[in-house]
């Protein structure tokens, strides 16, 4: 048996909370930074990022993260991003990932909406080549620029409707920005076919994940851990089988928990929530996906079978046909019965 972070680097894995700008490695957000030098707060020195990935609470972590945004300029910025990421995600035997996309914060910066299509589909594609990962979208709204980025976001989607979309989303900061008025676009992106994965409940109570429910049709939920307070809340999620996207690290680096050790992750899990485990921005929150299976490891005790147990549940969770689900489950059998065996 090989010790539990050798067992976590090598596991199959599936993401399906991890954001497009948010996993731009340093070099390449300081490549970037470099092309845009004199235009641009973020430091091109990959070193001086982790000084400037310092966040002091939820609001200031979005205008960093929208900085960063505003360095992706045209559809090579585009593609160059979305290949890297997949790059990363590959090294960590990611099989599998959905990325949560935001097209509006790049078609309001001049990139036209077909060029950021094609350049994602194109990257896409070029990566199951290249690393034998498969990626998904999600397209999300971004919150804070109300009912005008919905109407956009929902236009992109259902006209440009990329090959690798699969789902339609809400992020952005959830204070002052209530799920309800959201529901004509889910409602809408929803009868197109598209599945509803809203952000909700990581910086407000247990109401905002009700909402994203009852309003948004949510099939999954983004972040969701205030659910942890309330025990009708709890029961319906597990009785439902509706997932939460549990990604500690970013929890704490946001400020959203004040300490690992107080991560209701546990709570979650006692109630018998579906949970899956992911890294959100992993380079901005200084994390992988690897490190975030370790820290779910020590707080819910587990070895390497409870490892394997988790990767399995983000299999469960995905937005993939059963047959894909079968061959990731057995894959991730095989590995745990080749490392105990």
């Amino acid at each position: 048996m090989t010790d539990l972070p050798s067992f976590i680097a090598g596991l199959p894995k599936v993401e399906l909370h991890v954001h497009h700008v948010g996993s731009a490695s340093p070099r390449i957000v300081a490549e970037l930074a470099a092309r845009h030098e004199g235009r641009s707060p973020v430091p091109a020195d990959p070193e001086a990022l982790a000084a400037y990935f310092e966040f002091r609470d939820f609001a200031h972590f979005i205008e960093v993260y929208l900085s960063v945004v505003d360095l992706v300029r045209d559809d090579t910025d585009v593609w160059i991003l979305t290949h890297e990421v997949a790059r990363e995600l590959a090294r960590q035997q990611v099989r599998y990932a959905e990325l949560t996309i935001t097209p509006y914060s790049h078609v309001r910066r001049g990139i036209p909406a077909p060029a950021f299509c094609e350049a994602i589909e194109d990257a896409r594609k070029r990566a199951e080549a290249d690393f034998g990962i498969e990626l998904r979208w999600c397209f999300d709204i971004p919150g804070e620029a109300g009912l005008p980025a919905a109407e956009e976001t929902l236009r992109i989607a259902l006209d440009q409707r990329p090959d690798g979309l699969i789902s339609f989303g809400l992020g952005g900061p959830e204070i002052g920005v209530p799920r309800p008025q959201f529901k004509p676009y889910f409602d809408q992106a929803r009868a197109a076919g598209l599945r509803s994965a809203p952000h909700a409940g990581e910086t407000t109570g247990p109401q905002t994940v009700w909402d994203a429910l009852r309003d948004l049709g949510a099939e999954r939920i983004g972040h969701g851990i205030s659910a942890a307070q309330d025990p009708e809340l709890l029961a319906h999620l597990a009785q439902r089988r509706i997932a939460l996207e549990v990604c500690p690290t970013s929890n704490l680096r946001t400020r959203a928990v004040a300490s690992l050790d107080e991560h209701p992750l546990g709570r979650l899990v006692e109630a018998g929530v579906l949970v899956t485990i992911n890294s959100d921005d992993p380079p901005m929150f200084g994390t992988t996906l690897n490190d975030e299976y370790a820290v779910a490891a020590r707080l819910l005790g587990l070895d390497a079978a409870g490892v394997a147990g988790l990767a399995r549940d983000a299999v469960t969770a995905a937005f993939l046909p059963e047959t894909e689900k079968r061959r990731l489950t057995a894959e991730i059998d095989a590995y745990l019965a080749a490392a105990v065996g």
